[in-house]
């Protein structure tokens, strides 16, 4: 099975929490089927990205990425790669490259949510996953990152936007 065909079909068996991620799903998968480029960077209209949210839950907490070209409190994530074989495999990747910590395990059940936000390569139809830290995990900035910080639930609405409180407040949701 391809990455294009995962995708396709991790969208289509996920279960939307509301209508407007159900909307959202539906017209990702759309996306795909116009679109045979639509997981890769080169796809003008937009493309699929896979990010994941660190938590460590044991002490209520997220890692955040301070992003080096967006200048902004991102969880991780991004592009998906050509050695990328599952969606959740990509935005395990993305989690561990960008935070360095090893031993990160992905939350069951699949996609927390989805967000759809224009940035300065083309639309990002960003699938989003939840990370949980092992015990004593040690992050490490990556050349992605200006800086890594660990931030309290509550915290997180005053350093980062909307679409990152929505996936923290999902995230805890299903913890």
């Amino acid at each position: 099975m391809s990455l294009h065909e995962d995708a396709a079909r991790v969208l289509k068996e996920w279960s939307a929490p509301d209508e407007a991620q159900d909307a959202l799903r539906l017209a990702y998968g759309d996306h795909l089927a116009a679109h045979p480029d639509g997981m890769w960077k080169s796809c003008p209209d937009g493309h699929i990205t896979a990010s994941a949210l660190v938590v460590d839950p044991r002490r209520g907490r997220v890692l955040l990425t301070h992003h080096r070209k967006l200048r902004m409190w991102l969880q991780t994530g991004g592009h998906c790669e050509p050695g990328d074989t599952t969606l959740a495999g990509a935005a395990l990747r993305e989690a561990t490259e960008e935070s360095g910590i090893a031993g990160l395990a992905l939350l069951p059940g699949g996609p927390v949510r989805l967000d759809r936000h224009l940035t300065p390569c083309a639309w990002h139809l960003d699938v989003q996953y939840a990370v949980l830290a092992p015990e004593g995990a040690l992050e490490a900035v990556s050349e992605e990152s200006l800086e890594l910080g660990w931030f309290a639930y509550d915290e997180v609405a005053s350093v980062a936007d909307d679409s990152v409180v929505r996936l923290v407040d999902r995230t805890r949701a299903l913890l």
